[in-house]
């Protein structure tokens, strides 16, 4: 599920999960004293950018955000919801009033209440400000009132949200100065979170120091525990290979591996916190004039890949078929949309569909149809690595069996934001937006294409539509055998195709944390020796 805010980023694109929870590891040397007045390294794949916490989702700013900010509500690692900045919450048919605890305060100082709560729900409301969080993490349509006696927000909305309470756990909350200026949020923060930004360094480094008296993290986390690191340290270091011999030297204390690192990661005995999520998910850009515009493009090019061989090689040998959509554990709605719905690997059957479909082979073998190339450019996240690289190799040697004539396009996460969400230069993306419950999928999957809305892959499936919509009207796992029915038919349609799931591993050095979609501030302990 990974910032250019114009770009309305993915929710949580690449790798680390928007609100879904993951068991948060218990490490191979997770023991040790605790200590403090350390400093925690973290390492990031790629830089941000703009560090406005609600105007891009994308997995790397996710990640920064909550370092800084807080959301209502938190979600713990078995899918139960913890409080945050609000102390009681109630679901009421299409509204929920929240109860927002007192004596929080923003970096600055200043008292965060209920009224500053109403604004936030106002400006991701507002469809002008173009938030990736409207209509994912907050119902679209919601309206935001604060009683300020009882010191509490209710946020209505028109629309059946089954899930309600895990989407206000993704979103963060910003102060009165950030509200009325967000130009101060490029490059600082204005947050009630557990640290306050002092330096950022584009492309090197970002630089938070803790918050003293911060008592309102989830479950009532709260920075004077022993052990909380007194700054946080957080690296641009692209390469994973590097990540790793930082780690292992003692240079960083915490990175994510995705690729074959995690394996001498593993024989190291490092502190380990796990999750699992959707590694490989290949979108097709539908907008008109794209190759795969044309159904028989999209279902001959995923006939012509052997999946499961494009799984291994991603995955080094260590993944999984994928199952569902929203696979971030615990997943809300467990089982297997994926098996019986995506087309089967059989290369004669895809050569037929494209020759039906008037898709003609010509000079070089390169297929045309009325004097236009089967030109396919194939978007790849390089955080992916080296197996990335690989499996997209895999790929394109593939599809120019098939007649296509193939562009490989690796991108860093800011850079493939920009290319889905602004550019529209892309056929075929590998990209993972890894969510918890299906609901936060919708936007990306129907409804209004980029720029006016977040499905970038310009994707309109009217059984999909019809099937959310019957699963919408059920109160949560109620619904689930109709989400995942809707997700068949994206997949028999080849609107998109996950292909491959993976427990990613974030390793600690001389510190433990919890992972629950992201690495979670408040958990982390820094150790002696």
């Amino acid at each position: 599920m990974k910032r250019v805010a114009a770009a309305a980023a993915l929710a949580a694109l690449t790798v680390a999960g928007c609100n879904g929870s993951s068991g948060a590891g218990s490490g191979n040397s997770g023991g040790g004293k605790v200590v403090d007045g350390a400093t925690f390294t973290l390492s990031l794949n790629a830089d941000p950018g703009n560090l406005d916490p609600q105007l891009s989702a994308a997995s790397n700013l996710y990640q920064l955000t909550f370092f800084a900010y807080d959301p209502l509500l938190n979600v713990d690692g078995h899918n139960q919801i913890q409080s945050g900045l609000a102390t009681a919450w109630k679901v009421n048919g299409k509204s929920v009033t929240l109860t927002i605890k007192k004596g929080v305060t923003c970096s600055d100082g200043s008292s965060f209440t209920a009224a500053d709560v109403a604004r936030n729900v106002a400006f991701i409301a507002d469809p002008k400000n173009k938030s990736p969080f409207l209509g994912v993490f907050l119902p679209g349509g919601s309206k935001a009132t604060a009683d300020a006696a009882a010191n509490t927000v209710t946020v209505s909305y028109p629309a059946d949200a089954p899930f309600v309470l895990y989407g206000l756990a993704g979103v963060p909350m910003v102060c009165p100065k950030g509200l009325a200026d967000r130009k101060l949020l490029t490059h600082g923060t204005d947050g009630t979170g557990p640290f306050r930004l002092t330096e950022d360094v584009a492309g090197d480094h970002i630089t938070y120091v803790k918050r003293d008296g911060y008592t309102w993290g989830p479950a009532g986390a709260s920075t004077a525990t022993k052990g909380m690191p007194a700054k946080v340290v957080v690296k641009m270091v692209q390469n994973e290979t590097t990540a790793a011999n930082l780690l292992l030297s003692g240079a960083l204390n915490g990175a994510t591996m995705y690729g074959a690192d995690s394996q001498r990661l593993d024989q190291a005995k490092l502190f380990e916190a796990h999750t699992t999520g959707v590694l490989g998910e290949m979108w097709f850009n539908h907008a008109k004039g794209r190759p795969g515009a044309d159904p028989a493009v999209r279902k001959a090019l995923t006939q012509a890949l052997d999946l499961a061989q494009v799984q291994k090689v991603l995955t080094s040998g260590r993944g999984a078929p994928a199952t569902v959509l929203a696979a971030n554990e615990p997943v809300a709605c467990p089982g297997n949309s994926v098996k019986d719905a995506v087309p089967a690997h059989d290369l004669a059957a895809a050569k037929q569909e494209l020759d039906q479909a008037g898709w003609q082979p010509g000079a070089g073998g390169v297929r045309s149809k009325d004097g236009h190339p089967l030109a396919i450019t194939l978007l790849y996240n390089t955080a992916l690595g080296a197996g990335g690289s690989a499996a997209a190799e895999l790929a394109a040697g593939a599809w120019k069996g098939l007649g296509a004539k193939v562009t490989l396009k690796g991108q860093d996460e800011t850079q493939a934001v920009q290319t889905l969400f602004a550019t529209g230069d892309w056929d075929v993306a590998w990209e993972q937006v890894n969510v918890s419950s299906p609901d936060q999928l919708v936007p990306f999957l129907s409804g209004p294409g980029t720029p006016k809305g977040n499905n970038f892959a310009h994707i309109a499936n009217p059984a999909y539509d019809a099937a959310i919509k019957q699963a919408a009207a059920k109160p949560g796992t109620a619904g689930c055998a109709d989400w995942l029915a809707a997700e068949a038919e994206l997949f028999k349609n080849a609107d998109v195709i996950p292909f491959a799931n993976q427990l990613v591993k974030t390793f600690g050095k001389k510190a433990r944390f919890a992972v629950v979609g992201v690495l979670v501030p408040t958990s982390i302990r820094m150790l002696a020796g």
